[in-house]
């Protein structure tokens, strides 16, 4: 029996990246009016002139005309360059001319990364003004991003390393001890919610002795000192609850999959739908209404 040979795996990309004048590449859509004028623009263009493209534009051939180029990704990067006045550009040549599935595959820095690669560019040699100037913020704002985790503790950091955090949210978690840090963090992953608001929510139900400044009372605009201390009651119920939840999920869960597959296989039999159908029509509406609830997902630490 002869074999079969498996199907060769196409190349997405080619070999080698090349530079073409920009004028011979066609972008497939326009830039806004108000993205040339907002804060990722100006990024941008901040970033290219002080170190130039780090990632090139990815263009594919244009079939319907030979020496031509369509633009996937990189549209933005194009026009500033074409404002800079420069000609030509390193491109990456696709072998497809599939132009909406990159942005999927792109993850945008999280504030913590951009810390540590602040941090490794300095370490490098790179002066502070010229990666203020990259990043298109003033020497105060990068001082403040290179000490970002400064009063945070290890534990803290790691569980929102890769989350898209505000950056005040850090600011009011150094006012906290690192075990109420490490709660704090906790709470923000579970709920997914990292804005500076829910940040000064957990800080208001922060007890006194878990704050950094035991001594001074917490002011929170907008909260009474009653209204903090009736918070803080209701975060430990709800933390001890949460614990609660937290312990017996995963079995929970699994009993609930496994009750609602068994069920499902009862109710395939037409002879049981029936019988509950004529003697038990309550219990039947019962099972039905379980067999078609979606199985909550499995919640990540």
């Amino acid at each position: 029996m002869a074999q079969t040979l498996p199907t060769p795996v196409k190349m997405a990309f080619e070999n080698l990246t090349q530079l073409l004048a920009i004028s011979d590449i066609q972008p497939l859509r326009l830039v806004p009016s108000h993205i040339r004028t907002g804060p990722k623009y100006a990024q941008i263009a901040a970033s290219i002139r002080e170190v130039g493209i780090i990632e090139p534009p990815v263009v594919s051939r244009d079939p319907s005309a030979p020496g031509k180029y369509l633009l996937l990704d990189g549209h933005l990067r194009i026009e500033i360059l074409k404002t800079l006045g420069l000609a030509v550009v390193n491109c990456v040549i696709s072998t497809d001319d599939e132009g909406f599935t990159y942005n999927k595959r792109i993850n945008r820095l999280a504030i913590i990364q951009e810390h540590k690669m602040i941090l490794k560019a300095i370490d490098r040699g790179v002066s502070e003004d010229r990666i203020a100037k990259a990043l298109n913020i003033d020497i105060k704002t990068l001082q403040q991003k290179k000490c970002l985790l400064s009063g945070i503790c290890a534990e803290a950091a790691d569980l929102l390393k890769d989350k898209h955090v505000c950056g005040h949210v850090f600011a009011v978690l150094k006012k906290m001890t690192p075990f109420r840090q490490i709660e704090a963090a906790e709470l923000m992953v579970t709920m997914n919610r990292f804005t500076n608001s829910y940040a000064k929510s957990l800080l208001a139900a922060t007890p006194q002795d878990q704050l950094v400044d035991r001594e001074t009372p917490k002011a929170i605009r907008g909260l009474s000192a009653d209204q903090m201390t009736a918070m803080e009651r209701e975060s430990e119920g709800l933390e001890r609850e949460f614990k609660i939840v937290e312990k017996s999920y995963g079995t929970d869960h699994l009993d609930f999959v496994l009750a609602k597959g068994f069920l499902a296989k009862l109710l395939r039999n037409a002879r049981i739908t029936r019988f509950l159908a004529q003697y038990h029509g309550d219990l039947l509406t019962e099972f039905q209404k379980i067999t078609e609830v979606d199985a909550p997902a499995t919640v990540s630490a």
